[in-house]
């Protein structure tokens, strides 16, 4: 079900390019929160971005375990040195 948007609300950020550029936005979000000097309209934007961030990684991590479990099911074997 999409979300109601008002006429005035910015459109969303791209995505970052990749996990570790997310991660990084993330805390940066994230010690900006913890601060306290946020006006209110932008502390409710923040932290609209960091869960859209925090999904993003999570997806990424996911697809990374994912890729993981089938190598470890299908051909990665112990190895032992000679």
């Amino acid at each position: 079900m999409p979300k109601p948007t008002s006429p005035d609300a910015a459109p969303a950020a791209p995505l970052p390019a990749s996990y570790e550029a997310g991660l990084q936005e993330l805390e940066q979000l994230v010690a900006a929160l913890e601060s306290g000097q946020l006006p209110l309209d932008e502390l409710l934007g923040s932290y609209q971005r960091g869960a859209v961030l925090l999904q993003f990684c999570r997806e990424k991590l996911q697809a990374v375990e994912d890729q993981i479990k089938v190598l470890d099911a299908g051909s990665l074997k112990a190895w032992a040195p000679e």
